[in-house]
């Protein structure tokens, strides 16, 4: 059973607030089904200290009209709970309140349960995957390419990564990595999912190296995923991974903006080309109202005689970064705590010289430690890449 005291100080646990033995009962199972231990208050004067710090507060029927009264302050993941017929008077208090759901039980049981497993995925914290989506302003503007290396980048910082391809046209980014003939599941696999999809089965069936999970997809015949498979997808990573990239098609279906929404932070690649520059900004319009946080990515070098491009002032989107073949892009993941610091992915000159537009050029992630260094000699990258199998088809695009 669940351990109701004696909680260390670093742990944030969920917190029951009831004095009915019944009830306690109850949610003391559930706690155990999700997999999570549960603080115990018998009334509003015990709960009000570990309040706020809970991650998820469940206020049962009983003591919802005395936390009330205690004028406890509002908190987001506030949960009144109850039998069928205690809580059908407890619909205006759990408003007052602020409670964002009522559960009634028997029929919330499962509901329950999965709220507690949220809890549980991070050792009871409230901590989930941060996650950022990309999408080309132009055809070839090189989005899946700087996806393919912010996760390989993510992975070798030790952060749990998840690489997720939304592009049902784009070929499949297990082709970036060289991934094709590994085995695992593909998105066709998945359109069948909704509601909670077990995350750590998830990650143990799809095709990974290390750190890094890739969902991509086949190459059969073309398949509709559904927006509930995606949501379900992203929840299982949000609790199991530190990091989430995704890669967006240019066209956004219904499961492209299910992954939008869900980002935390959203990137358009626009090559420093006019033409690229008018594109960009139809996608930017498309995209702009499903993402709170969106900015602008540039690929450089420009082309001969051509300024840098000047996008309308009354743009949504920032300009964070520009990222070609001979300069780095500062690539930071903010709240995200890794296992071993995090460097810097750098696109480096081509081991031959050639320049960046020449069929040869690659660009190839590499993770730097401290500050950021040149693009050192051909024999340094080699060096550097010994051992990656998946490094030589991070390859980039040539230009239209």
């Amino acid at each position: 059973m669940p351990s109701r005291t004696s909680v260390p100080p670093d742990r944030r646990l969920p917190l029951v607030v009831t004095s009915d033995g019944d009830l306690l009962d109850d949610l003391l199972r559930l706690a155990a089904a999700g997999g999570v231990e549960v603080e115990v208050a018998a009334d509003a004067a015990a709960a009000r200290t570990r309040w706020r710090p809970a991650p998820l507060v469940l206020v049962g029927s009983d003591q919802a009209q005395p936390c009330l009264r205690a004028r406890l302050p509002r908190r987001s993941r506030l949960v009144l709970v109850g039998r069928s017929g205690d809580v059908e008077s407890g619909w205006q208090v759990a408003e007052l309140l602020g409670a964002e759901h009522v559960a009634v039980l028997p029929a919330a049981e499962p509901w329950l349960v999965d709220r507690f497993a949220d809890c549980g995925a991070e050792g009871g914290a409230s901590a989930h995957a941060r996650m950022v989506a990309l999408v080309g302003g132009r055809g070839g503007a090189g989005a899946s390419i700087l996806a393919g290396g912010l996760a390989v980048t993510a992975a070798r910082a030790r952060l749990r990564t998840l690489l997720l391809d939304a592009d049902p046209l784009g070929g499949g980014l297990d082709l970036v990595l060289g991934w094709e003939q590994m085995e695992g599941l593909r998105w066709p696999a998945l359109t069948g999912a909704d509601g909670r999809v077990d995350a750590p089965a998830l990650v143990r069936a799809l095709p990974s190296r290390g750190d890094l999970v890739v969902l991509s997809w086949d190459r059969g015949d073309l398949i509709a995923v559904p927006a509930e498979a995606v949501a379900a997808t992203l929840d299982a990573a949000r609790r199991s991974r530190d990091v989430v990239v995704v890669d967006l098609p240019r066209q956004l279906d219904d499961a492209a903006v299910t992954a939008l929404q869900a980002a935390d932070r959203a990137f358009v690649v626009v090559p420093a080309e006019l033409r690229a520059t008018a594109a960009a900004a139809r996608v930017v319009t498309a995209v702009a109202p499903h993402c709170r946080d969106l900015s602008v990515i540039v690929r450089v070098p420009l082309p001969a005689g051509c300024a840098q491009p000047r996008w309308p002032e009354h743009s949504a989107c920032r300009w964070p970064a520009r990222y070609g073949p001979s300069q780095g892009c500062a690539v930071g993941w903010s709240g995200v705590k890794p296992r071993r610091p995090v460097g810097a992915a750098r696109w480096p000159s081509s081991a031959s010289g050639s320049s960046p537009n020449s069929p040869g050029s690659l660009w190839r992630v590499r993770h730097d430690r401290g500050e950021p260094r040149g693009p050192g000699t051909a024999a340094d990258r080699r060096d550097h890449h010994a051992g990656d199998p998946g490094r030589d088809r991070l390859r980039g695009t040539r230009r239209a």
